[in-house]
């Protein structure tokens, strides 16, 4: 870093893809602060426990042959985009605004 100057773009790019999935960055570019913790583990989780639901509604024995209703996982929503045009990519400066509500 030369003194005076922030840093370059290619290091502030490399420090961003390091970033754990679980991270509020990657949660604001993946959609909004609902994806926040929600890595690539969280996901899995949900899933398998879905899978599981489901093995069970369809192998289970029930006494008056109605299978019970098991919830979905909760998972966050994606939003929709209001614009039917390609979204443009979010700059570091527009996830700092988000990150810190100016």
């Amino acid at each position: 870093m030369i003194a005076g100057r922030g840093p370059s773009p290619a290091l502030v790019l490399a420090l961003v893809r390091r970033l754990p999935d679980t991270s509020l960055t990657v949660a604001l570019a993946s959609g909004g602060r609902e994806f926040f913790g929600w890595g690539q583990d969280r996901h899995l989780t949900a899933d398998l426990y879905d899978a599981i639901n489901a093995n069970t509604r369809a192998t289970g024995q029930w006494g008056r042959g109605k299978a019970p209703k098991i919830p979905p996982y909760p998972r966050p929503k994606k939003a929709t985009a209001k614009r039917t045009d390609k979204r443009r990519p979010i700059s570091v400066a527009e996830i700092y605004k988000r990150f810190t509500g100016r």
